[in-house]
């Protein structure tokens, strides 16, 4: 004879409902996994929720102390975000990386020296810069930080500045969001074409 189970209202199936949760669960987590875009796209300066914004993206592989590379990869950010606006800043970052091969690829050593006294200069100050989104990516043990500037505070400090001349003051002021308008368009124009 044939036993046949079946599930009601009163008694539920409780192992079918798991193996659902189950799936739900893994697909939701590949999905929180995944790389953001912000990780391949890099620094650029773009205009998202209503502001536009500069952006920094920073990165260290291979550091097994996790506070360590969390603070290293904010700090390229920040540094990444000052080489974007080299009209604005300069920057100097101690920092040693190397890869050395004997012809075949897996033959390759790779090395780097982080020291924490790592030193960025810059020579404007960026006020207003804050990280946004971390990513870290376990396959490569890479960390990846996103640190933001918005363009308001951008204006603001160049508005401070006493070190600049009125008229370039004024100026900056008078065309900088021109500028992102044309930036816009010309992305629009260039998404068009591909």
């Amino acid at each position: 004879m044939l036993s046949q189970r079946r599930c009601s209202m009163s008694s539920v199936c409780y192992p079918a409902i798991h193996r659902v949760f189950a799936c739900v669960l893994i697909v939701g987590l590949a999905a929180c996994s995944s790389q953001p875009s912000w990780v391949k796209t890099g620094s650029t300066e773009f205009h998202q929720d209503d502001e536009t914004a500069f952006y920094g993206v920073g990165a260290v592989a291979g550091v097994k102390n996790a506070p360590l590379a969390w603070e290293v990869a904010e700090n390229r950010a920040r540094a990444e975000l000052a080489r974007h606006l080299e009209t604005y800043t300069a920057y100097l970052m101690r920092d040693y990386a190397a890869a050395t091969g004997t012809g075949s690829i897996e033959k390759v050593t790779e090395e780097q020296d982080i020291e924490r006294a790592i030193k960025t200069f810059t020579a404007r100050t960026l006020h207003g810069v804050r990280p946004v989104d971390r990513y870290y990516n376990e396959d490569e043990t890479s960390y990846y930080v996103l640190v933001k500037l918005p363009f308001e505070q951008v204006k603001t400090e160049l508005e401070r500045d006493p070190t600049l001349p009125s008229g370039l003051r004024s100026h900056i002021k008078q065309h900088a969001e021109e500028a992102f308008k044309r930036l816009e368009q010309e992305e629009a124009e260039r998404e068009q074409e591909e």
